[in-house]
């Protein structure tokens, strides 16, 4: 049975994503210095390669790969870390693979090439170590910390105190000492846990991540007078990073997005609200006035 044209240029389309990906992954396992993690991008790489081949006999046509998103996803890989940009491509590539039952029914062997790409792929993928992956506990620890102590924090300041420098004085003061015990005490429960992390990355990672985070809320108060305005970007700034954290762990570790992210927004912006509140009543209580 002589392939339609809709069906010969879907073949087409296939080679193009093999030989694109094959090339992703083949510059990939040339930058990365685990032997193993190395040698399984490898293996992903041929056996993309293999599928190229494969389906370049049914076309009887070479095809160019994508150059763009070579150099994207590699890109991504390489400041994001190789599982977040090999599993973010993977999830584009799932939406395309609808078209593969309508090749089947003219070429049978597309469905065993579909059944490679969805368990072998998955299987090899499994097999990485991300070193940034496995301190991600770490990371979330510091952010977490972060976000809700010093969203509480700033929220009570901005209500009692009403003055944007005492603001940020008084939350840098309380952000980097809370960092410096937070990496104290990541340091020491990693020590203490039967676990191969190393205790002195592990409260790097946290202490990192609690500073960076510290920085992006406070950053308002040192630019604007307007400290209600201040307390709404410090608030929305925490919002984007719960999203922008969170998407990327769902991605890298195919854990969901809506539910991680709904949990430490909720906390976040609540323990805000309780302490705006509390703010306000000490203040009241006190009669301070600055």
């Amino acid at each position: 049975m002589q392939p339609s044209k809709k069906i010969q240029d879907q073949i087409l389309a296939f080679q193009r994503t093999e030989i694109t990906e094959y090339h992703i992954y083949s510059r990939l396992a040339k930058t990365i210095q685990a032997a193993n993690n190395a040698a399984v991008l490898e293996k992903i790489a041929q056996d993309e390669l293999r599928h190229y081949n494969e389906w370049k006999r049914h076309s009887g046509q070479d095809a160019q790969p994508q150059w763009l998103q070579v150099w994207w996803y590699y890109l991504i890989s390489r400041v994001f870390g190789y599982t977040f940009g090999i599993k973010l491509m993977e999830l584009g590539e799932e939406k395309a693979q609808k078209n593969y039952a309508a090749v089947a029914a003219v070429i049978p062997e597309a469905s065993r090439i579909q059944q490679e790409e969805d368990e072998h792929e998955e299987q090899l993928i499994a097999m990485l170590n991300e070193e940034r992956l496995e301190y991600a506990g770490s990371i979330v620890l510091g952010l977490n910390d972060a976000l809700v102590e010093l969203t509480g924090a700033l929220a009570g300041l901005t209500l009692a105190l009403q003055n944007v420098k005492l603001i940020a004085l008084s939350g840098l003061i309380t952000g980097i000492a809370a960092a410096l015990s937070m990496a104290a005490s990541e340091y020491l429960s990693t020590r203490s846990e039967n676990t191969t992390k190393n205790p002195a990355r592990a409260a790097l990672y946290t202490g990192v991540a609690y500073i960076g985070t510290v920085f992006l809320l406070i950053l308002p108060y040192l630019l604007f007078e307007n400290y209600f305005f201040d307390l709404v970007w410090s608030l929305t700034t925490a919002v984007i990073i719960i999203a922008a954290f969170n998407y990327y762990i769902s991605v890298a570790k195919g854990e969901s997005f809506r539910e991680r992210f709904l949990e430490m927004a909720g906390l976040s912006l609540g323990v805000a609200l309780f302490s705006f509140v509390i703010g306000y009543f000490i203040r009241m209580w006190l009669g301070i006035d600055v």
